[in-house]
């Protein structure tokens, strides 16, 4: 099924639902369709043509939402871009992906202008942001409000429907190119892995333009007949807030989007028990691993509703694993046993055999939900996938039970005279150290060890140790071989706008002495 019919099949069962809530704003499934009809007819008077790759840079609106249905429903393709991206970093995306049109936020207009000034931006939100100077003739909003309704171009499920854009923590990002038919396989694997239902009110509060919030969280909700609250952008008390408002009943977010609200109450004098989150039922948490402490000290604050894990790739959709509410106290820190419906998963050793419990290899994944391809970059989809599999570059530990442990990124592991070190093991190791505020490990050529090991920190506020220090401080905690033998000092990590490190510039620091920001 492709998603625009997916969304016309929703709306005959449920035409008075409410489908999207964003602050004031309600709009019913009937709405919806009518929504998307008319930015259909917008983007086909702007010259697009089937299969148009268009980037769309916005917070969590209903013009997000409106965007994304009318592309497809004019058989375009939805590029969803993140909204914290510098001028430049978007300028890459723009051109990779040959936009001629894009829809933009009115509070990032000239962020947009900068990186991409031959683009034509329709603007969204422009009416609640007036001090913003917009062409009328680019009102998205008002064009909308004017179009006659269109029913868009036939559309088949093999059709490319999103163009999604890899996080770009090794190398710039790359462009996967996902079917109708995957991506509304995703919403049925969804359910069946988290027991969403058709009564859910999820509240999308992470940026709807990740693919996780998009295709596992509010595509679900459109598939199932579902409700998807709006948050614009993420606040931890208006979190709390928007839950007790409007009764949501699920939600997904990393684990400082959980524990951010703990620290924001008690910073503001507000009484945790004051808020009533009595309705939700689901809790889900992805994005980073997360440890016994931490998701314990989550279950303790957010008791109404079972935990889930989840963890998945951008090139399968994402699916992959689910950690299940039962197994998050006697498995912390897994992403599962296998893979969630629909998925299969092998964990592969570096010499080419399946791993047994307690050694460690990469992660392949097949579903039907994976990719086509990436745009432009045949080398790299040869690379990522074997076969049918797609070689994910996560290494994962099985134990006895065959629960895996994420052990590090294949391409962050550090190999020192014959051993395999796995950095997340010394990155948490050290984190220990009250000098340590942050830290991330990467490995340095040597003539006589393959490489060596050194630890780029960023030093607390009191000062931080000396690699000597560090060094003796691990020595009870690590082997010998996997304690750094390097420190170097930095102000802050490089990190991309999802806030992953970005290793790649710390190799080149810790080799060149290169900035690494």
């Amino acid at each position: 099924m492709d998603l625009s019919s997916m969304l016309d099949s929703t709306a005959r069962k449920f035409p008075a639902k409410e489908a999207i809530v964003a602050g004031d704003r309600r709009y019913t499934y009937t709405d919806l369709v009518e929504q998307s009809r008319r930015a259909a007819s917008v983007f086909r008077d702007a010259g697009l043509a089937k299969g148009a790759n268009v980037p769309v840079v916005t917070l969590n609106t209903p013009g997000f939402v409106f965007a994304t249905f009318g592309l497809w429903r004019a058989a375009m393709v939805l590029a969803p871009v993140n909204h914290k991206l510098t001028a430049p970093e978007l300028r890459f995306l723009i051109t990779h992906s040959g936009a001629e049109v894009g829809v933009v936020d009115a509070t990032l207009l000239d962020t947009a202008r900068a990186a991409a000034p031959g683009v034509r931006w329709l603007v969204t939100e422009a009416a609640a942001f007036p001090e913003i100077e917009v062409d009328p003739r680019d009102d998205f909003d008002a064009l909308m409000a004017e179009a006659e309704p269109w029913d868009g171009e036939p559309v088949s499920e093999t059709d490319i429907a999103e163009l999604l854009y890899t996080s770009g923590t090794t190398s710039d990002p790359k462009g996967c190119l996902h079917s109708h038919r995957g991506i509304t396989t995703v919403s049925a694997y969804c359910t069946a892995g988290t027991g969403l239902q058709s009564a859910d009110r999820f509240l999308i509060a992470m940026p709807i333009w990740h693919s996780s919030p998009l295709n596992n969280w509010f595509l679900p909700m459109m598939f199932l007949g579902g409700t998807a609250v709006l948050l614009r952008e993420y606040h931890p008390i208006e979190l709390l807030r928007t839950i007790e408002k409007e009764r949501t009943t699920a939600f997904f977010g990393p684990a400082i989007a959980y524990l951010a609200p703990l620290q924001a109450t008690k910073a503001a004098g507000l009484d945790w028990e004051s808020f009533d989150l009595s309705s939700m039922r689901l809790w889900i948490a992805g994005g980073a691993l997360i440890g016994k402490d931490t998701m314990q000290t989550m279950r303790s604050a957010f008791t109404s509703g079972g935990f889930h894990q989840v963890y998945g790739m951008s090139e399968m959709g994402p699916v992959g694993t689910t950690l299940l509410p039962a197994d998050q106290e006697r498995k912390a820190g897994s992403i599962g046993h296998a893979g969630m419906p629909g998925v299969d998963l092998r964990v592969i050793t570096l010499d080419g055999a399946d791993a047994k419990p307690g050694e460690t290899g990469e992660i392949w994944l097949r579903s039907d939900t994976r990719m086509r391809e990436y745009l432009n970059n045949p080398e790299a989809t040869e690379r990522a996938f074997e076969g049918d599999w797609y070689r994910t570059g996560d290494l994962a530990t099985l134990d006895e039970d065959g629960y895996l442990f994420i052990a590090d990124r294949i391409n962050d592991m550090i190999i020192t005279g014959g051993e395999n070190v796995y950095t997340l093991e010394v990155e948490n190791a050290a984190r220990e150290h009250a000098g340590v505020a942050d830290i991330a490990v990467v490995g340095r050529p040597h003539a006589e060890w393959g490489e060596t090991i050194v630890a780029v920190v960023v030093p607390a506020a009191g000062g931080g140790p000396s690699v000597e220090e560090l060094r003796e401080f691990l020595a009870s905690r690590l082997a010998k071989y996997k304690i750094p033998r390097d420190l170097v000092p930095v102000e802050a990590l490089p990190r991309n706008p999802s806030g992953k490190v970005l290793k790649h510039r710390l190799r080149t620091l810790v080799q060149e002495g290169a900035p690494a920001a």
